[in-house]
């Protein structure tokens, strides 16, 4: 298969989509996600579903992936906060839109080898640390927007309280198996909240979470 060919492909689909952030189709065009994808499945990589990763994970969509960078509005001066690092691919597209960004993962399998991979691609500007007892990383703080690649019943308090003021959060809030992604503003006004899409993402274990979380599949495709 030739990735580069489908890569450069990809914004003109993904327009049809509604995402039309130029500097998101970049990073999209830019970034091999084929390196983020188990070898088995690489036939899977520009596919419009998610791509398990073992463990209970899964890589999502690609057009997900762009959904969430676009609701974010990225600038280049941001500092982001990314809670579930999975392969790494998202992180990779964050660095390219932000000044820096912090991403915890639970799982060291996960972790070492998106380390490797951003580290494989000269992405110095991500720091990946291992998600412990305390949701976040508060040491990096405080953020301008946090990216929650997991679900949640609610919306953390832990993590707002690493949101810098005028900042913003992505977040699946829902029930374990399907959610909505909720985007979070804190301003002088205080929070405001609006619905960007319905989704399917594994469910956030411990603090803001549930107690424990039996091993999924990967979830259902977005689009």
């Amino acid at each position: 298969m030739d990735f580069d060919m489908k890569r450069q492909q990809m914004p003109g689909q993904l327009r049809l989509a509604g995402i039309v952030d130029e500097r998101v189709l970049k990073a999209i065009r830019t970034v091999p996600r084929e390196r983020f994808v188990p070898a088995s499945r690489r036939h899977l990589t520009y596919a419009p579903l998610p791509v398990a990763l073992g463990f209970g994970q899964a890589l999502m969509p690609i057009g997900l992936s762009a959904l969430m960078m676009q609701a974010l509005a990225l600038s280049a001066d941001d500092r982001v906060l990314e809670i579930g690092t999975g392969s790494g691919y998202d992180a990779a597209l964050l660095s390219l839109l932000a000044a820096s960004v912090v991403s915890t993962e639970r799982l060291e399998p996960l972790r070492t080898g998106a380390a490797a991979r951003l580290q494989e691609l000269g992405r110095t500007n991500v720091s990946l640390e291992a998600a412990g007892p305390l949701l976040g990383w508060p040491a990096g703080g405080p953020y301008t927007a946090i990216l929650v690649t997991v679900a949640a019943p609610a919306v953390p308090a832990t993590l707002l309280a690493q949101l810098a003021p005028g900042g913003r959060m992505l977040i699946p809030i829902g029930g374990r198996s399907q959610q909505q992604l909720v985007l979070v503003r804190a301003d002088e006004e205080g929070r405001r909240t609006e619905r960007v899409a319905g989704c399917s993402f594994v469910p956030l274990v411990g603090e803001g979470g549930w107690p424990e979380a039996p091993m999924q599949e990967a979830p259902r495709p977005w689009f």
